[in-house]
């Protein structure tokens, strides 16, 4: 729920304090980037020397 009264004017990424605002996630409309995750892990190389 977007209860900023800037975030229900112009959004907050059009805020003039977005980069330093503590709570634009909770009361403004930022949500963050959402990172791709591939769908599977890189291998790592098995190290056999016994």
């Amino acid at each position: 729920m977007v209860l900023c009264p800037i975030a229900l004017a112009i959004g907050c990424k059009k805020c003039p304090v977005f980069s330093i605002c503590p709570v634009k996630t909770v009361i403004g409309d930022y949500r963050p980037p959402v990172e791709v995750l591939s769908p599977h892990p890189p291998k790592q190389p098995h190290n056999d020397s016994r």
